[in-house]
């Protein structure tokens, strides 16, 4: 796939000078707001502390979580309070999913990834397709993470796709694995269901 860069060795300090620029550009390059989508789990909230010091104008930034927990954002399992409490005091805003939800354009959609090749909450078991009609999908993981067992509240392929570039940050060698692997097309997890239909830059960094 020509349009995937993989970005070895990146300091999570690189990782943010990446992502402010990018939003930088995409501010300069607008006189309305922007909308960017990001992902939970542990290894984006140590970037998040450090973007949100970068110079941009947060107000004019609207930040989607890409999936959640079907849980109160008062809730340890929640993605949007956590994101929230990070970005809302910069003045972003922070949009919570419900399945009537219209996401929009994303100027950056960075994408997490579970070992079993899972994107968002659209897991294996999930079934999720390139063209799905809905934008939203309310899914039940099978099976279901021990650490989170809730359902779940997702953009579907197509919404997120609907974005100027798309980021990964993948750490460990099985999931480097997995993604490698999608890259190659030699499965077809939901990472290479997206990485195949992406018409957009795709970055990772490792």
């Amino acid at each position: 796939m020509d349009n995937v860069i993989l970005m070895d060795g990146q300091s999570v300090g690189d990782i943010t000078r990446w992502i402010a620029d990018r939003l930088h550009s995409a501010l300069t390059g607008s006189t309305g707001d922007i909308a960017i989508s990001v992902p939970g789990g542990s290894t984006p909230f140590p970037i998040f502390d450090e973007l949100v010091k970068a110079d941009l104008d947060w107000s004019r930034v609207s930040v989607w979580p890409g999936d959640d927990r079907i849980v109160p954002e008062d809730h340890d399992a929640s993605n949007t309070g956590k994101i929230r409490a990070i970005f809302e005091p910069v003045g972003a805003q922070v949009v919570a999913l419900n399945e009537e939800a219209t996401p929009p354009h994303f100027a950056l959609c960075w994408l997490g990834m579970g070992d079993d090749g899972h994107i968002a909450s659209l897991f294996p078991n999930t079934d999720p397709q390139v063209d799905d009609p809905q934008v939203m999908r309310r899914l039940t993981p099978d099976p279901l993470p021990a650490h989170a067992p809730f359902d779940r509240i997702t953009m579907t392929i197509p919404a997120l796709l609907r974005s100027d570039a798309l980021l990964f940050v993948i750490r460990g060698n099985d999931k480097f694995r997995v993604f490698d692997e999608a890259i190659k097309g030699e499965h077809d997890l939901p990472i290479a269901r997206v990485l195949g239909a992406a018409h957009q830059k795709v970055t990772c960094f490792t």
